[in-house]
């Protein structure tokens, strides 16, 4: 990774962090968020991995329009980083513990190369 890189993936990092916060405090459920990019197709390529614990708190936060907010603030975050997306809808995207428990043997590696931008 050279520096450019290196740099524009910390601001990624350090932007989504933001978020991985405070969506634990609004979300119910909501543990971890993860990113995936290929710097060679960026800002395009970037997937945000948003993971629940259950299937069931991750149907509620679509039910409560969660999955919205949730994109809203990655992509507030990522714009004043200096990182614009075009389709946040296509750059953000929900998962659970519990479904990579039962289709990847609790892989995430595995599942998240599945997703990849």
């Amino acid at each position: 990774m050279n520096k450019t890189i290196k740099k524009l993936d910390d601001n990624v990092v350090k932007a989504l962090t933001l978020v991985c916060e405070d969506a634990k405090s609004w979300a119910p459920g909501f543990l971890w968020l993860t990113h995936t990019a290929s710097y060679d197709r960026f800002p395009g390529s970037l997937v945000v991995t948003c993971v629940f614990a259950t299937q069931i708190q991750l149907q509620a936060a679509f039910d409560d329009e969660l999955d919205k907010r949730l994109r809203r603030e990655v992509q507030g975050r990522l714009l004043r980083a200096g990182i614009r997306l075009k389709d946040i809808r296509r750059n953000v995207r929900l998962d659970s513990e519990e479904a990579c428990q039962a289709q990847d043997d609790g892989n995430w590696q595995k599942r998240l190369q599945r997703f990849a931008g």
